[in-house]
């Protein structure tokens, strides 16, 4: 599988490697790989890279592209080919994608790289991706199902299975999405022509489950670095941390989410096949050395001889109770400008966080973007002292408006029943909107209602959640009946 996946990076042409040799490295390593694979492996390949690469992509629309990167490399790979036939075949294909009539998929970026010439054009358009989906659309269907479709179209089964899988897990490292599509093909082919297939399949699948659990978790993780960068990854666990874990220290947490950091940057684009199960299982060892002896739920996660069911059992787990704790001394504005990352300060973030800990992750994205604002604004205005004395407050109150309202919400999301806490919705509606005709009440509840069901949970989905949250502080509205209310 190691040799698929060096193909597939290959094929993205985002190897730095590329950007400095140009059209000769590629040539000779796609083509080496090629004739090492044969067509079916390296054409498998394509279309998981691709697939991942545009992932809101048609199935016709990536099969045009597989179909493509495919015709060049058997037209140009074979001993004896004609030295430029590479480069021009692919200069040929960079012009086709610039083309309003192209048959690939569509993407913003498109039009400008196509302002560019030559080697920069393909590059430019082969770093072109599309964002990772927030809700996947893959549904499994029965094993009777399976073995039909496979059954009436061998091939067409499993190019359709590896698109729709690839697209909604786009995000994970691809050495993990290669391994678990191959291992699910593998057991298609074997169970469908198998005396046996029922049984067969209950074993294969109870053998993939560590397969299947890693590119979930790996997908989640890594389209979360991907949307943070390394920076804000690092103060997004903090805050879950804290949140999941009030006991623990402020060292230990920092310590934590350090790692998380650190390892999702050199494991999320890794290239090695073990690098981010082998990694994430180092990590896990360092949570539970830290945090197990603070809190029994930990503990209970951290029982568990398989370390990757160890960390799958602590990310899944939910939010902490909100602890009785005293206030906590914060910067005093002198000292605020000595340190432009008081904004996403550890310890500030940390303090927070396991005060507010049913409070979506989104409201601290807002309360980070917030804080960094005002912080960089008043440093470097003519009189600091002043502009904070009237920003700072301000920005505070909204803080912690904010968190209030938020942690509210989901606190009781959380304890109540689904229909309980949509009855709670309407009394709270109705008491803040006494002339609101029942209508209006019931489209206010569903509203919050779906919101709190999608972001009241630990990782939930970031994009989502955060343009919800953004869309509903800047409306105008009362305090008594804001987004979070």
């Amino acid at each position: 599988m190691k040799t698929v996946t060096i193909t597939i990076l290959l094929l993205t042409l985002t190897t730095s490697h590329a950007m400095v040799r140009g059209r000769d490295y590629m040539k000779e390593k796609v083509c080496q790989e090629f004739n090492v694979l044969g067509k079916e492996k390296f054409r498998a390949g394509a279309i998981i890279a691709s697939s991942r690469k545009y992932s809101n992509a048609t199935y016709e629309e990536i099969m045009n592209v597989v179909n493509e990167i495919l015709s060049i490399a058997e037209k140009c790979c074979p001993e004896g080919a004609d030295p430029d036939c590479y480069e021009n075949e692919s200069v040929a294909l960079s012009a086709k994608s610039c083309r309003e009539t192209a048959p690939f998929p569509k993407h913003p970026g498109i039009a400008a790289c196509c302002t560019e010439v030559g080697l920069e054009r393909k590059l430019c358009l082969a770093a072109l991706k599309h964002p990772p989906k927030e809700f996947p659309t893959y549904e499994e269907i029965t094993d009777a199902t399976v073995c039909e479709d496979f059954a009436r179209d061998p091939q067409g089964f499993a190019d359709r299975y590896l698109y729709e899988y690839s697209t909604d897990y786009s995000s994970a490292p691809l050495p993990v999405l290669a391994a678990s599509t191959t291992s699910y093909l593998s057991m298609v082919t074997s169970c469908c022509t198998s005396a046996q297939p029922t049984m067969c399949f209950l074993k294969e699948k109870f053998s993939r489950r560590s397969a299947v659990m890693l590119t979930k978790v790996s997908n989640k993780i890594c389209s979360h670095y991907d949307l943070l960068g390394k920076e804000r990854t690092k103060f997004s666990y903090i805050t879950k941390f804290a949140q999941k874990s009030t006991n623990a220290s402020l060292d230990d947490v920092i310590a934590l989410a350090t790692d998380a950091s650190e390892v999702f940057s050199r494991t999320c684009n890794s290239t090695t096949d073990d690098s981010f199960q082998r990694e994430l299982l180092e990590h896990t060892t360092k949570i539970c050395s830290k945090l197990s002896t603070k809190d029994q739920r930990f503990d209970g996660c951290c029982k568990d001889a398989n370390t990757l069911r160890a960390y799958f059992c602590i990310y899944s787990l939910p939010w902490a109770k909100s602890p009785n704790l005293p206030d906590f001394q914060t910067p005093a504005d002198e000292d605020l400008c000595k340190n432009v990352m008081f904004p996403t300060n550890g310890h500030y973030l940390f303090e927070i966080a396991r005060r507010y800990t049913y409070a979506p992750e989104a409201l601290f994205s807002v309360m980070f973007e917030s804080s960094k604002n005002v912080v960089t604004s008043c440093c470097n205005d003519t009189d600091p002292k002043a502009c904070f004395a009237v920003k700072r407050p301000q920005m505070k109150a909204q803080i912690f408006n904010l968190l209030e309202k938020g942690n509210e919400l989901c606190s009781e999301y959380t304890h109540l029943t689904f229909l309980e806490f949509k009855k709670k919705l309407r009394e709270t509606y109705r008491k803040a909107l006494p002339e609101a005709t029942e209508e209006v009440l019931s489209g206010l509840v569903e509203q919050r209602s779906t919101f709190a069901s999608t972001c009241c949970l630990m990782n939930a989905p970031p994009i989502y959640c955060g343009l919800q949250i953004k869309t509903g502080v800047s409306q105008t509205c009362s305090s008594d009946v804001c987004l979070l209310h």
